[in-house]
């Protein structure tokens, strides 16, 4: 395995989805999801594309990365048990990485981002970081599954804040009624998160904090539905 990783990673937390190949610090290729279309029906088959695309073949990858969210509880088993498979055929280790993680590395440098995601019903998956320049993310509280109204009373205090992430652009109206006087940002739609997976799991193996393919979880934050009803 070479110093600088070949990584493969896969996003499935939101319902387009994407997935990209990163060299070292280059990212070589990305394909982004449909989000009329399921993973299951396209994930193997999107992999096949980038692959051919990059001139990679599955041999060279020396790591795979998967956002482990929260975010979709379908999408989420389906990009963990394809990076399981894979990485267990290959003998290869994994990188688990917390999807509102790489939402805010998205985003950009900010001493305080908050990574957004939509989880149905009009609420959010919310968590705050700093980015700093070079790309290290640190958490400044613990992802939570609240109410826009929720949203506003945990952060609206805040004066400087970028909001990221596809969950902020669905709150946009919320968001921009309640910064007034306030320096608050939102920043451009990423459509290939995957990328950030691959960024931050580059990092991870750097500081050897990988996992074997059977370690690696889900990150729910909230219940399932089926399990709300019981």
């Amino acid at each position: 395995m070479s110093s600088e990783p070949t990584i493969l990673a896969i996003e499935t937390a939101g319902l387009a989805g994407s997935i990209a190949i990163m060299r070292g610090a280059e990212v070589i290729g990305g394909l982004n999801g449909d989000p009329q279309v399921s993973h299951s029906n396209t994930l193997l088959a999107d992999l096949d594309t980038l692959l051919a695309q990059t001139e990679v073949q599955l041999s060279d990858v020396d790591l795979f990365a998967v956002a482990a969210g929260p975010g979709s509880f379908t999408g989420l088993r389906i990009g963990l048990a394809t990076v399981k498979a894979l990485a267990a055929t290959l003998d290869r280790p994994c990188a688990a990485i917390p999807t509102l993680q790489a939402v805010a590395l998205a985003g950009g440098a900010s001493n305080t981002s908050v990574a957004l995601l939509p989880a149905g019903r009009g609420e959010v998956f919310a968590q705050s970081f700093s980015v700093a320049a070079n790309g290290a993310v640190a958490a400044l509280d613990d992802a939570s599954h609240i109410s826009p109204r929720k949203l506003i009373e945990r952060y609206g205090s805040l004066e400087n804040v970028l909001w990221c992430g596809e969950g902020a652009h669905a709150q946009r109206e919320l968001i921009e009624s309640a910064a007034a006087g306030k320096s608050w940002r939102i920043a451009p739609r990423e459509e290939n998160l995957a990328k950030y997976v691959a960024a931050l799991a580059r990092a991870s193996f750097t500081a050897n904090q990988t996992v074997a393919p059977d370690a690696l979880r889900a990150i729910y934050v909230r219940p399932s539905d089926a399990e709300l009803k019981v």
